[in-house]
């Protein structure tokens, strides 16, 4: 499947231009776009019927779509993401949603995470959107780990940060520990934590354990592996995520909305769901990302659309993620800039304290 530049162009110009106006005329407004009114603004002299044969020939490509009979058109998703990956022109930021971020973040909030809710408050404000800031998550290497054993079904596991962080979490150990297996457990993974993050350590524990299979007991090794299934379920008290503007989401201006989708949309940014997926989105490549409708498997409905973008610590490592959710039709060409920069700001920020 070709595409979707080259899909582009193999379209005539005129099919280009009657695509790249519906689209821009739907993001503006919201509604369907008739062929009455495309004439008035083409570059050639053309007839309604000629548009409106372009316009039939694009919903057969699956780009357009009527959403009543004898309706204009609007873009399908899959239009959408044509028009995002191959005609979209992102401009520089604009001065006054510069000025706007740089006031938010240039604040004397000692507190990055009151810092970073003030960050989401700017963000909804700017885009007149849902905006998602998700804090970072402790990053600083581990420099010791210890179990310790609270009743037969549950267990403490005390993690040392190379800052002086400590971190006590409570979770149900395998049936059977005993003390000494869980000082088997907690010196197999001190020999092998120090110098690593929590992440770092989760990916090079399973290795471990083949390669030093000899050391360790099957007590030790469950107690290892159910230890770390908690601090991987632990995400959602290790990383917030920040929600603010969710009143943007509510119908009300536009009669088009579909309600009950913006409900199911509304109820799960106020569950805030999938917290560690929300970072997979942003960390799979540096720079702003744009899911549209289905591809959006954060949420559990189509109709929306995310603009994210990572941040980064000091030393590269995605720490974090800032974004904005809304309806598809989003105004991109302003909100990704914005995103993009509040990203890389917030990043730079957050170094910058770490350093301090």
């Amino acid at each position: 499947m070709p595409d979707h530049a080259s899909r582009l162009e193999e379209m005539n110009a005129r099919s280009r231009e009657v695509f790249r106006r519906v689209v821009e005329a739907y993001l503006a407004s919201g509604e369907p776009v008739g062929s009455r009114t495309l004439t008035r603004s083409m570059s050639e002299r053309v007839s309604a019927a000629t548009v409106r044969n372009v316009m039939q020939d694009l919903e057969y490509m699956g780009l357009l779509d009527s959403p009543h009979i004898s309706a204009g058109r609007v873009p399908t998703e899959a239009g959408l993401r044509m028009f995002v990956d191959a005609v979209l022109e992102v401009g520089d930021l604009d001065r006054a949603d510069r000025e706007t971020i740089d006031a938010t973040l240039g604040t004397t909030e000692s507190s990055i995470s009151n810092l970073l809710d003030r960050i989401g408050q700017a963000l909804s404000g700017l885009t007149r959107s849902a905006s998602l800031v998700l804090a970072p998550k402790h990053e600083a290497a581990i420099r010791h780990i210890e179990f310790v054993g609270l009743a037969p079904d549950r267990a403490l596991v005390v993690l040392v940060f190379s800052d002086g962080h400590v971190e006590n979490r409570v979770f149900r150990p395998p049936p059977g520990q005993t003390p000494s297996s869980m000082r088997t457990a907690a010196n197999f993974l001190n020999a092998i934590a120090e110098g690593r993050t929590l992440g770092e350590l989760r990916d090079q524990v399973g290795t471990e354990m083949q390669r030093r299979r000899q050391e360790i007991d099957e007590l030790a090794r469950a107690l290892v592996e159910s230890g770390l299934a908690e601090w991987e379920n632990a995400g959602q008290t290790r990383e917030r995520l920040i929600v603010r503007g969710q009143a943007n989401l509510l119908p009300g201006s536009d009669p088009h909305d579909d309600v009950d989708r913006i409900r199911t949309l509304f109820d799960d940014l106020e569950r805030k769901r999938d917290i560690a997926e929300f970072l997979d989105l942003a960390d799979a490549g540096e720079g702003v990302r744009i899911f549209i409708g289905s591809e959006n498997k954060l949420f559990s409905l189509t109709g929306s659309a995310l603009v994210v973008s990572p941040y980064m610590n000091a030393d590269r490592k995605v720490i974090g993620a800032v974004g904005v959710i809304g309806p598809t039709r989003l105004n991109y060409g302003r909100i990704v800039p914005i995103v993009d920069y509040t990203a890389q700001m917030v990043g730079r920020l957050v170094a910058d304290r770490h350093k301090g």
